[in-house]
Parts: structure tokens; sequence; C-alpha cells
């Protein structure tokens, strides 16, 4: 048996986790938002609670220097981003300008208009990332620190290329009382930043796979690269699809079945 063929399970697994666990945090954080407004408050109360106990997690996972510990470490973080992706979503933190954009509106002072939007999430999300780094600070384990900066950016990314223009906006993912936000994006083909943003990304994510494919198959180093690894390449996909006729959101069909219940169906 080759040396290939004695990784490949080591790869496979944290892989698998991670395109698993993406794609079912985004699905139910979609079929929560599209709930009545009315369950908000319980929705975010759960998720507040979910959000304390993956912060104690990651605490605790970053003394761990095993696979267990990377594991633990990316899972938290995710969690961490999901409270910060609900409390947008649902509108509890999003920022002071909350209709949208006159007509006509370009330039600096469009995009001056499109941070208002979104400042209060934006800040909480830095907080979010000191947090992290506070409670992880000279550990064995960075797993939670790296995966949390990794969600950042790739989410600034897609709000600057919405924002400058992209063929697709995926508008559908947004709920009624956020439909303003539609007024801070663009539709072109492309913008000056999507191609940097794709360069960047796939060095990015070449880099990682070629990190974990050099660790020992299985160690602690291995899966959280290979985790890292799958986001950083995840988020080169959904970037393609911002400018590709191609129906990537489908997948996420069933998570906007509580939304059609309310007229506003997915695309």
């Amino acid at each position: 048996m080759s040396a290939m063929d004695g990784a490949l399970p080591g790869w496979a697994l944290p892989l698998l986790y991670a395109l698993a666990l993406w794609w079912a945090a985004t699905g139910v954080i979609l079929y929560l938002d599209g709930l009545p407004r009315r369950t908000f408050r319980v929705s975010m109360t759960v998720a507040s609670g979910l959000a304390i106990a993956a912060l104690i997690g990651l605490h605790h996972s970053a003394q761990l220097d095993s696979a267990l510990g990377s594991y633990c470490g990316f899972t938290s973080a995710l969690v961490v981003w999901g409270w910060m992706e609900m409390s947008f979503l649902m509108g509890w933190v999003t920022g002071p300008r909350k209709h949208a954009c006159a007509a006509g509106c370009d330039g600096l002072a469009h995009f001056r208009h499109a941070t208002e939007a979104i400042i209060h999430h934006e800040l909480a999300i830095a907080g979010g990332a000191l947090l992290i780094h506070l409670l992880t600070l000279d550990a064995a384990n960075a797993t939670a620190l790296h995966s949390y900066l990794l969600l950042w950016g790739m989410r600034l990314s897609a709000k600057l290329n919405l924002h400058f223009g992209v063929r697709n906006f995926s508008e559908e993912f947004l709920p009624p009382h956020l439909l303003y936000l539609k007024s801070f994006f663009r539709r072109r083909r492309m913008n000056a930043l999507w191609p940097l943003s794709i360069v960047a990304g796939g060095a990015l994510t070449g880099e990682l796979v070629g990190h974990a494919a050099a660790a020992a198959p299985g160690s602690a180093d291995a899966v959280a690269l290979t985790l890292l690894a799958t986001m950083a390449g995840l988020a080169v996909l959904e970037h393609l699809f911002m400018v590709l006729p191609l129906p990537l959101n489908a997948i996420w069909n069933w998570g906007l079945k509580s939304r059609a219940r309310e007229g506003v169906k997915p695309l």
C-alpha cells in the first residue's frame, strides 16, 4: 500500500466533516431566519447559549495538541461564527442605517452608506476575533482562531464583491426585513476586486493543502490544515458562483422552505 493510500482516510474525514458542517449550519441558520419574527428571540437565546458553550470549548481545546483538539476548535469557531450570522440576518446586530440607498447614489457616498448599514455587525465580528484571541493566547492549538479569521476574511471579501458588482447576489438568502441591503449591491459581470479575491483565495488554499499533505496523517496539524483548506476552497467556490450562471444555492433550498411558507419563495 502506498503512502498516499495510507494518508487518504486522514484527508477524507476532516474534509467531509468541514463540508457537512458548512452545509448543515448554513441551512439551519437560513431555516430559522425564515420563521416568523416572533421566534427570533428564542432562536437567538438558544444560539447565545451554544456560543457561550463554544467559547468555553475553544478555550479548553486550545490546550489540546491533538486531532480531537483541532476538530473541537474548528467546530467551536463555526458555532461562534453562526451566532454572528444569525444576529445579522435576524436584524439584531446590523448598523445604524436601516433603509435603502437612494437611486443614483454612487462612489464614496454609496460605500459609506453601505458601511453604515453593517458597521455594528463588523464591529461585533472584530470583537469576537479579539475574544477568541484572548481565550487562546499562547495556546498549543490555534485552530479556533485561524478558522474564525478565515471565515471573517471570506465574508469580508464576499461583501466587498457584492458591493462592487457581481452577476449573482444570492438575494434569496435575505429575509424581508433586510431587503433594503440589495440597494447596496451592484449587478455586473465582474469587478476589479473579484480576480484578486480568486487569486488570493486559490493561493491560500494551495498553501494550506501543501502543508496538510506534508503533515503526519491523522495528526493535529494535518486535521487542522485540512479543515482550513476545505473552508478556503469553499470560499473560492462561492466567489466563482458569484459570476457563474450556476445554481449553487439550490443545495440550501431545504433551508429556505420556512421562508416559502411566508410567501418568499427560493429561486
